[in-house]
């Protein structure tokens, strides 16, 4: 049985798997799943009717990003992206949060959601209020992304980790999108090169949308 992933190419949740399996470099089958539909087989695979979802070559099913990435550190123990002390993966941890609650509730979902699954699911134009306090909100923590990274090389401290994996996995889909300007957000612009540069990002930059064109430099390392 092939390793499948079901994914939707623009989620923040469903990037951040395919980014932690390419790193441990986990080859999977990838489905776009179009959860709007609600397909019925779907909802057997996972109740809630949501993505990520990985069914490993046992057949074993896991979902949710959460859940998954926790099992390929356990199952998949190198290279380690959760750190090697307990203060560490807890430093780890709290930027994952940070981004999958936090970053996710104020820029994330308000873009994505008005400016790409609104269209997709043919609910109406976006909300341009939302996208506007969503962008401004995107100000606030690239400022804070850019403090850490006064100090550290990654985000969590001095080793590449699943919080740069997360940020990454948001900030690419905002990327994708063209709503990031980088002139404005130079404090991050190299580290995010890095993480762009990678070979585990190879495979998100090459991702279509229907309907949806990136910007010139999205599929650029060296933007």
């Amino acid at each position: 049985m092939t390793r499948t992933l079901y994914h939707l190419p623009l989620s923040p949740f469903c990037r951040k798997v395919r980014l932690h399996m390419a790193e441990k470099q986990l080859a999977a089958s990838l489905v776009e799943e179009a959860v709007w539909e609600g397909r019925a087989e779907f909802f057997d695979l996972n109740p809630a009717g949501d993505v990520p979802v990985l069914v490993e070559e046992n057949g074993h099913t896991y979902c949710g990003a959460y859940a998954i990435t926790e099992y390929l550190e356990e199952a998949y123990k190198l290279p380690p992206l959760l750190g090697d002390s307990a203060t560490q993966r807890a430093e780890v941890r709290r930027l994952v949060q940070w981004f999958d609650e936090k970053f996710y509730d104020e820029v994330s979902r308000p873009i994505l959601f008005e400016k790409v699954y609104r269209r997709l699911m043919q609910c109406g134009g976006p909300d341009t209020d939302l996208i506007r306090l969503a962008k401004e909100s995107l100000g606030y923590h690239v400022e804070y992304l850019s403090e850490l990274l006064t100090s550290r090389t990654w985000l969590a401290g001095e080793h590449f980790s699943l919080a740069d994996i997360a940020a990454a996995s948001h900030l690419s889909a905002l990327d994708f999108l063209g709503d990031i300007s980088w002139n404005q957000a130079q404090g991050i612009k190299e580290w995010y090169a890095l993480v762009k540069s990678r070979p585990s990002f190879r495979s998100l930059l090459l991702d279509k949308v229907r309907g949806f064109f990136p910007p010139s430099y999205y599929a650029n390392p060296d933007f």
